[in-house]
């Protein structure tokens, strides 16, 4: 598509808006009940949807398809990266009526440098047509990673802080307890970040690895940086609401590790098939209507599966 600035300029604005009405609406400490989560997640699940026919409407279907096959596989594997923000804050007990707020800022801080990544990603792939070689190599080799850990039994494990997060931490001291949601404090003369401050950083920070296979994904589904940045955005926004509502159930998804690596390796085929077709090489492309029904069709055998799978456990263990 032809974006045009004040497009792109509007499309900011109204994120922003959106951001700032989540902000205020959940800005009081508490705990967020499966009713609350369940209504936001909705809210946000038909802001992506009207937005997609708003797209349809203007643009065609063509970049409706692309985005909506790109905000299901985002979204999809946001799923995943929440088993590791449950980690987190185990990890560092965040207390359960402050558990929103870390989310929300880190979803923030998520989404900013995943702008990043997608500007990037929009510069590269436009200037150099062989590195879809790259992502689509990349995504195969993860989604290969993905079935070794979930053998392993990877999502079992405990959070470990990169080295980024732990340099900050000594550079510039940590609070022996949260105080409120106060990121810095004052002790003993010295201004020190609060755990709350650390935590948030450990959820953005995260979640640059995330975009490390999920941005290659999406470009594998559409070139259009508008499409990959507006996919990403709704898909980070409704995550935090999307953490109380299935938080306890994210252990029940015993096979959403096999489903993601299958989605994965079928993108990076994807991508090495329109690299080729880029090449000069004539090779069947797989179009976006095929590839978004591959991908809830996934996503549904894998849900349904999972679902049985701990159903029996749950009754050998009875």
């Amino acid at each position: 598509m032809n974006v045009s600035l004040t497009v792109w300029l509007l499309t900011v604005a109204g994120l922003c808006v959106l951001v700032a009405a989540d902000f205020f609406i959940g800005r009081k400490p508490h705990d967020v009940s499966i009713r609350e989560a369940g209504i936001w997640t909705a809210v946000w699940v038909v802001l992506a949807c009207l937005f997609g026919v708003g797209l349809l409407a203007a643009a065609g279907g063509a970049p409706a398809g692309e985005f909506f096959a790109g905000y299901v596989t985002e979204k999809s594997l946001s799923v995943d990266n929440l088993f590791v923000f449950v980690l987190i804050m185990a990890k560092f007990a965040v207390p359960s009526q402050y558990q929103q707020r870390v989310l929300m800022v880190g979803v923030i801080v998520a989404l900013v440098l995943r702008a990043a990544f997608i500007a990037a990603g929009a510069a590269i792939t436009s200037a150099f047509s062989w590195v879809f070689y790259i992502f689509g190599a990349f995504l195969i080799w993860t989604a290969w990673k993905l079935v070794q850990d979930a053998r392993k039994g990877g999502h079992d494990e405990e959070y470990e802080e990169n080295k980024l997060l732990k340099s900050i931490e000594h550079r510039f001291g940590v609070a022996d307890r949260y105080h409120g949601t106060k990121l810095w404090i004052e002790e003993n003369g010295k201004r020190v970040m609060t755990p709350m401050l650390v935590v948030m950083l450990a959820i953005g920070s995260t979640d640059v690895l995330f975009a490390l296979d999920s941005i290659p994904a999406i470009y594998g589904l559409t070139q259009d940086p508008y499409i990959v940045f507006t996919a990403n955005a709704f898909a980070l926004m409704g995550l935090r609401q999307l953490y109380f509502l299935i938080g306890g159930l994210l252990k029940k998804l015993v096979h959403l590790s096999y489903g993601l690596s299958i989605i994965l390796g079928f993108i990076g085929v994807k991508l090495v098939l329109h690299a080729l077709h880029e090449s000069g090489v004539h090779v069947p492309e797989i179009s976006i209507p095929f590839s978004l029904g591959f991908i809830v069709l996934v996503l549904a055998v894998t849900t349904v599966t999972s679902l049985v799978a701990a159903r029996k456990q749950e009754e050998r263990n009875v």
